[in-house]
């Protein structure tokens, strides 16, 4: 089992979510269609990927966890959706999966071998597709006002090598033009979605449990200590055991230069 196994119950139900404008809006932006063939990369549980299926036609997702394959699976069932799924990492696709007119990336980007993200992008997107390199996480400009407490929480119970990791998640999806010099694409611009909803501090703690610096698996004996102590903190700002939170959802698109 990879180090996302433990997170599989929760990481759908947690994660910030990509709310039904965000689709809507990158739907409108990339003209897509019944006639758009979409492959989601590190598709995990599906999230990215589902939140398409109504604007395009064959929708594809790669993943190497199997069990995060199983949720997406059923994930689709429970929509009525056909997604075609396949396990093993993206850079192992075989040549014969052909090429698409969109391609997405999720919370995966700094899983992936940087050295071959512009041969893998070359091989799978056609002529005049695109990529998309998505993003939901929690604005950080003040308006959360739980959020610096939540983060140190999280860092004071994660493994320090994976919270490492974890953290260069965001720096990658920052530095995606660096990533692709060289490579023959560069963003082209990006759709941003803004969304608020109410959580749960008892939610909240548990998303913890959602990252594979502190996931369940790192954590061991000691979840029941970190989501006590996760509602601890958060306890001050919550109203009725809830916060809000203020997120954004983002898109990066990404295309030929030539």
């Amino acid at each position: 089992m990879g180090r996302f196994a433990s997170t599989v119950g929760l990481y759908e139900r947690l994660r910030p979510p990509y709310p039904p404008e965000f689709f809507a809006a990158a739907a409108e932006k990339l003209k897509l269609s019944k006639g758009t063939a979409l492959i989601d990369l590190g598709t995990g549980p599906g999230l990215l990927a589902l939140g398409f299926a109504p604007y395009v036609g064959r929708l594809v997702g790669v993943d190497p966890e199997p069990r995060m394959l199983e949720a997406a699976s059923e994930a689709a069932a429970r929509a009525g959706v056909t997604f075609e799924l396949i396990p093993g990492r993206a850079e192992d696709l075989p040549e014969s999966i052909g090429r698409f007119d969109l391609v997405t990336i999720g919370r995966a980007l700094h899983w992936m071998d940087e050295r071959a993200i512009g041969g893998l992008f070359d091989r799978l997107v056609a002529p005049d597709g695109a990529v998309i390199v998505c993003a939901s996480f929690s604005t950080q400009d003040g308006r959360n006002a739980w959020l610096d407490d939540y983060s140190k929480a999280r860092r004071a119970w994660s493994e320090p090598k994976l919270w490492t990791e974890s953290r260069s998640g965001g720096r990658a999806h920052r530095e995606l033009a660096s990533l692709l010099q060289g490579s023959g694409f560069s963003v082209t611009e990006t759709i941003r979605v803004e969304a608020t909803h109410e959580v749960s501090v008892g939610d909240l703690a548990q998303r913890t449990l959602t990252f594979s610096s502190s996931s369940p698996a790192v954590v061991g004996d000691k979840v029941e200590a970190l989501l006590r102590d996760v509602e601890a903190r958060l306890a001050p700002f919550s109203h009725d055991g809830r916060v809000r939170e203020i997120f954004v959802a983002a898109a990066q698109v990404v295309k030929r230069t030539g």
